[in-house]
């Protein structure tokens, strides 16, 4: 699921996602291509780098395919729900 969070003026998105039974989270960003501001896109199964449009099964996400793969942010579920600080965003803002 795609979330966006304000900071001074950007847009940081972010994905939350449950592989199996773990619950994890990253930028809407790769770490390799993030400069493009494109993101990734899922499709049937598969996630996708909008630029340079590698694409590998949801559950390698943790993994990705060479220097393609999404900035991991760090979260936790507490009380059911997932939460990610807010610090934990700002830090990405370059990223976008």
């Amino acid at each position: 699921m795609f979330y966006t969070y304000h900071y001074l003026g950007r847009k940081i998105n972010f994905f939350v996602i449950r592989i199996n039974d773990k619950v994890v989270s990253f930028i809407d960003a790769c770490e390799n291509c993030h400069t493009a501001k494109l993101g990734y896109r899922f499709d049937e199964g598969y996630f996708i780098c909008r630029h340079c449009n590698v694409r590998y099964p949801v559950s390698e996400i943790e993994k990705g395919i060479g220097s393609c793969f999404p900035i991991p942010v760090t979260g936790r579920i507490q009380y059911g729900q997932y939460l990610i600080h807010v610090s934990m965003l700002d830090k990405m803002a370059d990223k976008f």
